[in-house]
């Protein structure tokens, strides 16, 4: 993982809006060729990476092209993409929105159903108003673990790292990442197969260390997502105690840092975030509880949020904690949760904000969460726009 040696590098969090071609060969794609969606796939990948190099973004990746989206909105392509590469699962059939709510209590900490979220209870005619802003409509049923889980993306997880590759040889880009699944949010299905909450983290572990494994063996970079670290403290009703909220999540930490064994920290960047979602987030549990938790991941990089209005004045835990030797921080410097594109150089400030705690060296500036699905395509292309222009400020100012 390069590091920031005489500026400023810039990278973003992961989805890319998908273009109007690809869009529409997903929502065909079992009428489209096989032959002739591959060529699409790789083709978009290949001029998303050179568009990505044009805006003035350093490390790449393929969009997340490979995790099927077939509408213009849609804040799940992160996490729906991974069921139709896992054996075990069976369609389900009820509404995320309209399960059943399920309660806490002190020392036992259970994920609620979404529509229960304290966020949307607390802002629910906001929540349900088609005119809000901030609805994101009704969702499929998600499939149930009713079998052994067992990797079988074999094909479709080739054709991406295969796709990047290209995209970083036509455009000269010296590093790439792929976004991969992290076992705590791979665990959040209903499971009638395995026994308890700890065989299924630790099936869901084995199985997805079978992608990282496999980027990182093809010599790129493997980003694991997973808002289950801090997102899943607004699903947990009532409102937990931290404790209690953090031994619940220390067992995520430890599946993930089981998947991760063996590979490269320098090849691991992980991606914490609130939830890519464009509601209040009152809810949302202070960095401050989170960031050591974060850092016993075995990564080489952290990227989290650090630019939307809620979270923007956490940077100032790096007054409080130490950056581990060797590691980086990729701190969202632009948000995805407004159509506001930032100025530079409050870009440039943000950047200089951690690069006085961590040292510049070990910052890279990104995005809070991915653009795609989230802000129209020419919002999102000047967002990253921006980010490289602050970046550009930023380095002239630092290494002055």
């Amino acid at each position: 993982m390069l590091r920031s040696a005489d500026r400023i590098r810039t990278t973003h969090a992961g989805s890319l809006p998908r273009t109007p071609a690809l869009l529409e060969a997903n929502r065909a794609k079992g009428a489209v060729p096989e032959a002739e969606y591959d060529r699409l796939l790789q083709d978009s990948v290949v001029d998303v990476v050179r568009r990505q190099r044009e805006l003035g973004i350093d490390v790449v990746n393929d969009g997340e092209y490979g995790h099927v989206m077939a509408a213009e909105v849609d804040y799940g392509a992160w996490w729906h993409y991974v069921f139709a590469r896992i054996s075990g699962l069976t369609p389900g059939d009820v509404d995320l929105w309209e399960q059943e709510p399920q309660r806490s209590s002190p020392g036992r900490v259970v994920l609620t159903s979404f529509g229960d979220r304290r966020d949307r209870r607390l802002f629910h005619e906001a929540y349900t108003d088609p005119s809000s802003g901030i609805t994101t409509g009704k969702q499929a049923p998600f499939p149930k673990i009713t079998g052994k889980l067992e990797y079988t993306g074999h094909a479709a997880l080739e054709a991406d790292i295969r796709n990047l590759k290209a995209g970083l040889q036509a455009t000269g880009a010296s590093e790439g990442y792929l976004a991969a699944l992290s076992p705590g949010s791979c665990a959040r299905l209903e499971n009638t197969h395995y026994a308890d909450e700890d065989e299924v983290l630790t099936a869901c572990a084995e199985v997805m260390r079978e992608e990282y494994r496999a980027i990182t063996d093809a010599g790129l970079i493997v980003q694991i997502d997973d808002p289950s670290i801090a997102e899943n403290w607004d699903q947990v009703n009532p409102e937990p105690g931290v404790e209690d909220y953090l031994a619940f999540t220390r067992k995520r930490v430890e599946a993930l840092n089981y998947a991760l064994e063996g590979i490269p920290e320098e090849q691991v960047r992980f991606h914490l975030c609130w939830g890519s979602w464009h509601g209040p987030h009152t809810t949302d549990l202070g960095f401050e509880h989170l960031v050591e938790l974060m850092l016993s991941i075995r990564a080489g990089g952290y990227s989290f949020e650090a630019a939307n209005a809620r979270h923007e004045h956490e940077w100032k835990v790096w007054q409080d904690h130490e950056l581990p030797e060797g590691k980086i921080i990729i701190p969202g410097i632009v948000s995805h949760a407004t159509n506001v594109v930032e100025h530079p150089e409050l870009v440039a400030d943000r950047i200089e904000r951690f690069a006085r705690q961590v040292g510049r060296e070990n910052v890279i500036a990104s995005t809070d969460c991915g653009l795609g699905g989230r802000i129209h395509p020419q919002i999102a292309a000047a967002k990253l726009e921006t980010l490289a222009r602050g970046a550009e400020l930023a380095s002239r100012r630092l290494w002055s």
